[in-house]
């Protein structure tokens, strides 16, 4: 439970972010996407009416990029319009609420972004993330959170070796995210590890296994060069 006895409810806690979240706060809500469903607000509504809820980690997304850029639509329902009912029943459960967006929303061609940098991204997943954010804005009471994290074992036989992020275990995302949820802390936060390549990532979570490089020139979808996180903020308001 949070503070005051209300409850931390988390959307999305089928995916690999809510398996671990789930690891470290047993106590959360964690409702099936059948029992929450972000595109039916009436359902969402009805499902929180008689729970005391402090906290909403919303997590609940479509992610995958080739996917998306097959079907917008769904994107379009779940991340955007069902971020906006996440946020309008945040805002009628007066509850903070806690927005996982990507390290996407950016252009990519630099690295080492800042929460105030300029946003643009270059594949409609990472727009429909966007789209999102634009919602979370309107409430005051709310924190988004960027990040990039992986399985703590790399599950594919290559990796790329010509895109740099501040990924991380998902082990470790949850940790982090975690502890900011529980500052209390509002606005944006980039929650990430060291600048490296995906290829230098997977190495470092499957030391034993055999993994080659890939180039994002291999990939029939847009993929940004460098979305590499500076994480100062994080480190100042949430610490080490």
């Amino acid at each position: 439970m949070t503070r005051g006895g209300a409850h931390l409810l988390f959307t999305g806690g089928s995916g690999l972010l809510g398996r671990a979240f789930r690891r470290l706060k047993p106590d959360a809500l964690v409702p099936t996407s059948a029992e929450f469903d972000v595109t039916d607000y009436a359902g969402m509504e009805k499902w929180a009416r008689n729970r005391s809820i402090g906290v909403v980690v919303h997590a609940a997304a479509f992610t995958s990029p080739p996917k998306i850029d097959e079907d917008p639509l769904r994107a379009l329902e779940v991340n955007i319009a069902g971020t906006a009912n996440v946020v309008r029943l945040s805002m009628t459960l007066s509850a903070r609420l806690v927005y996982i967006s990507t390290d996407y929303v950016f252009r990519g061609d630099r690295g080492r972004y800042r929460e105030e940098d300029e946003m643009y991204p270059v594949n409609k997943y990472a727009w429909s993330k966007l789209g999102g954010e634009c919602a979370v804005r309107l409430y005051d009471n709310a924190l988004i959170i960027r990040t990039s994290f992986g399985p703590d074992e790399f599950p594919y036989p290559k990796a790329f070796a010509d895109q740099w992020t501040s990924r991380q275990s998902v082990s470790k995302a949850a940790r982090d995210i975690l502890r900011a949820v529980e500052t209390g802390v509002t606005g944006v936060l980039h929650v990430g590890g060291p600048r490296r390549t995906v290829f230098e990532y997977a190495r470092s979570v499957s030391p034993a296994k055999e993994i080659g490089p890939l180039s994002v020139k291999d990939v029939t979808f847009a993929v940004p060069a460098d979305t590499s996180l500076d994480t100062t903020r994080f480190l100042r308001e949430v610490g080490d």
